[in-house]
């Protein structure tokens, strides 16, 4: 879902005839479970859907503390402002896991930050809507982080490694950060009439936004079939979709909300809810720049970066500098810095030695 430019056309690069012999090896490791590690060989097509789809889902943790940001010194009470600050704080660690996981693709951080500013790299739909009230922050950690939570799992069991180990405790703090949002609902919702009528109001302008976020449906998905080949993927679309919709509809007859759908009903034969058609008009034209904070976001985003430049530079300078002095000191002491090393390493010296039968 953090990867829906993957669908437009002309974006993926197929494995070409010339892997030969080493391409059908590589997708044996795959059909066998096997990780693929930074450090063997891919097809160029795999290597390049996986920056795509591992920066995109970078650039939407990153963008989406935007939207959330908006309410933090306008939280009702202390303990939701700190859960609040906390789940951002989550969400940017996560953009910078994903951004290193993409790095060990052989494409730089500053390459794909600067993709995201210029407008080059997509990031999801989801995060171009505004957050009108504070139901919306609840309406935020239940539907979208819940849409991201059903998605996100499988990739946990992803090809490539990296992306996958990178994921599971991105999961582990989703699953807080959806429970938060819920929780932010249900309190509404066993409030006045005023607060159960502003979640009311979260719901029907977050739910369909939310639907599109798994992105087209099967049929209009161009590259699903190599996604799912390679593992990256492991369920359609439609299929991550009707999950989204069969564990939330329930959450929110609970809640004591209606879903913005008269076509939404419950299929007894199926087991499944079924839901009415989704307006891809709107989804393609917010995902094409013209959606409601879609040139707000990246200017904020475009604003943060250049006051940010003395940050990094100090940064560098400070890591240039540590680096020359260490340099310095090994050169000046190289018997004490040997000493020093090996007593940092007992653990080494040990295996060392029982290699070497001492």
């Amino acid at each position: 879902m953090y990867a829906q430019a993957l669908d437009a056309v002309g974006q993926t690069a197929p494995a070409g005839p010339e892997d030969g012999e080493r391409g059908q090896r590589f997708q044996r490791r795959v059909d066998a479970e096997q990780r693929i590690e930074p450090n063997d060989w891919m097809p160029a097509g795999y290597r390049k859907t996986l920056t795509r789809q591992i920066s995109q889902h970078a650039h939407s943790e990153i963008v989406g503390m935007l939207p959330e940001g908006n309410w933090i010194t306008r939280a009702p009470t202390l303990r939701r402002k700190a859960a609040l600050l906390a789940k951002i704080q989550d969400e940017c660690g996560h953009g910078l896991y994903l951004y290193a996981a993409a790095e060990t693709l052989g494409c730089a951080r500053e390459e794909l930050v600067e993709q995201l500013l210029t407008g080059k790299a997509k990031y999801s739909s989801i995060f171009n809507y505004p957050t009108l009230t504070w139901a919306d922050i609840g309406a935020i950690g239940w539907l979208v982080d819940g849409a991201a939570i059903m998605n996100q799992i499988p990739l946990c069991r992803c090809s490539y490694g990296p992306y996958a180990r990178a994921m599971i405790r991105i999961c582990k703090e989703e699953s807080f950060h959806q429970r938060q949002g819920y929780e932010i609902m249900l309190t509404l919702c066993q409030g006045t009439p005023q607060q159960k009528e502003m979640a009311q109001d979260a719901l029907n302008r977050w739910w369909w936004p939310c639907l599109m976020m798994f992105g087209p449906s099967d049929k209009q998905s161009l590259h699903s079939a190599d996604t799912m080949k390679w593992k990256i993927k492991r369920f359609s679309n439609d299929d991550l979709r009707q999950k989204f919709v069969d564990a939330t509809v329930p959450q929110g007859h609970y809640l004591g909300l209606s879903f913005p759908d008269p076509d939404l009903q419950f299929d007894a034969h199926s087991g499944h809810w079924r839901f009415g058609a989704i307006d891809w008009s709107e989804f393609k034209r917010v995902l094409a720049g013209d959606g409601p904070c879609n040139r707000e976001r990246l200017a904020a985003r475009r604003r943060v970066h250049e006051e940010g430049a003395w940050v990094r530079a100090a940064a560098l300078a400070h890591a240039k500098k540590r680096a020359k002095n260490q340099a310095k000191n090994e050169a000046e002491n190289p018997a004490e810095n040997q000493a020093e090393n090996q007593a940092e390493n007992p653990a080494e010296r040990a295996s060392e030695a029982q290699t070497t039968g001492e």
